[in-house]
């Protein structure tokens, strides 16, 4: 009997003793930004995407939206991402225009092109992986992803967007829908209707498309705006371009990818 007390009052102890995991920091908003560097993609294009993303976290409409929330402070990184993806700005903590303004700063630090394939896919799987393993507990969890082509590479989008949302994560995007250099060849006329129906999902999902780069950094204020602000949008096209088709194939990128390599292989 005094060995089974004995026993009790060590693992007593032990429990006690044991220091506890340390407290996730809690924010409105765990944010990934998922932003494309593909093959298709321009260098002035690569640029325009991180100057118009530094210009929209110095604005006073993002700050706002941060001051919006119940605890006033967002968590938010920045991922390039092809083929592969590469953490541009680690997770980083905002709450004030300091804080901000570190962001944009590192944002623009350096510039490494890269030029490959497209995979949405994987990018919202290396996403939602970055959410899960980071310090902080965020009251909603968004992923954002650019793009200006469908996905050619890696497992089909929808089931990647769908293993997303359903841990509880939404998606939104911003088609990049401009012709500019070798994008020209993988565009689809609605590229906005693809991320709608394929890559997009969750509570409040939406998208904003890009029709031209000068719209660029004011598409970009306007969505981190919707997805920082306290109230989320309804789900949509913002504005509409086409009249929405009774289905559509998520697999047309992979499909224009074998054409190509048909052509450019073909004796």
């Amino acid at each position: 009997m005094l060995r089974v007390v004995c026993l009790i009052f060590m693992a007593c102890l032990f429990i006690f003793r044991t220091p506890s995991p340390a407290a996730a920091t809690e924010v409105d908003l765990e944010l990934v930004l998922l932003v494309d560097v593909s093959r298709s993609m321009t260098q002035r294009e690569l640029e325009i995407q991180r100057q118009g993303y530094a210009a929209a976290l110095r604005s006073d409409e993002v700050f706002a939206a941060i001051q919006s929330g119940l605890l006033q402070r967002v968590a938010m990184t920045y991922v390039e991402w092809s083929n592969s993806q590469d953490v541009i700005v680690d997770w980083r903590l905002l709450e004030t225009r300091d804080d901000l303004e570190d962001f944009a700063v590192t944002l623009t630090a350096r510039f490494d092109p890269s030029l490959r394939r497209t995979s949405i896919s994987e990018a919202l799987i290396f996403g939602w992986r970055r959410i899960e393993n980071n310090v902080f507990e965020g009251l909603r969890r968004v992923i954002d992803v650019s793009g200006d082509g469908p996905n050619n590479l890696g497992r089909p989008v929808l089931r990647a967007r769908d293993t997303v949302v359903a841990e509880g994560i939404t998606i939104n995007g911003l088609p990049l829908m401009t012709r500019e250099g070798m994008g020209t060849q993988w565009h689809l006329d609605d590229l906005d209707l693809y991320y709608k129906a394929c890559v997009i999902g969750g509570p409040g999902a939406f998208v904003i498309p890009v029709l031209d780069w000068q719209d660029f950094a004011q598409a970009v204020r306007r969505k981190l705006v919707l997805e920082i602000a306290t109230v989320p949008p309804p789900a949509q096209i913002v504005p509409v371009q086409y009249a929405p088709p009774v289905e559509y194939d998520c697999l047309i990128g992979e499909k224009i990818w074998e054409q190509r390599e048909r052509y450019w292989y073909s004796p």
